[in-house]
């Protein structure tokens, strides 16, 4: 096996994990909001309601579940995490690993729209002026839409 001519970096920019910390950083904790209390303390009770007052017995759909599941989670050191050193100055901390999640997870919400933002300023739309439309509906032809994808 021939050994890579380019080294393999894994950075959006080269030297970025070389470089300090900022002092301002922060990690962050999921556990200490209100938010993750109360999904912490009351998902069993939520999820034993849901199974009682759904017609088929059934509760809640599997991927509503595993939300829930994978909020509390995140940031938990105890499901895994990854050491962090500072060369320049030697810090190390500990990273835990986050549940990348889209609708509940507030924290990790923000993280993939700030991402997918950058990506699309960077790599996808031309330097160009833009105008923003947005297109509303109301209320009760909200709830259609919501319902049938065909009239849509």
């Amino acid at each position: 096996m021939q050994p890579c001519a380019q080294p393999c970096l894994y950075e959006q920019q080269p030297g970025a994990a070389a470089a300090a910390l900022p002092r301002s950083y922060r990690p962050r904790q999921p556990q200490a909001t209100v938010l993750h209390r109360v999904v912490r303390e009351d998902l069993e009770t939520f999820l034993a309601e849901g199974v009682q007052h759904s017609a088929s017995g059934e509760g809640y759909p599997i991927y509503v579940e595993k939300e829930f599941r994978d909020f509390v989670a995140c940031g938990d050191l105890s499901r895994g995490f990854v050491r962090c050193r500072c060369a320049a100055c030697g810090h190390e901390f500990l990273l835990p690993f986050s549940c990348k999640n889209r609708g509940l997870c507030p924290s990790c919400t923000a993280r993939r729209m700030s991402d997918e933002a950058a990506y699309l300023v960077d790599m996808v739309l031309p330097e160009a002026p833009y105008r923003q439309w947005t297109l509303t509906f109301p209320f009760a032809l909200r709830l259609l839409l919501a319902r049938d994808y065909k009239l849509v």
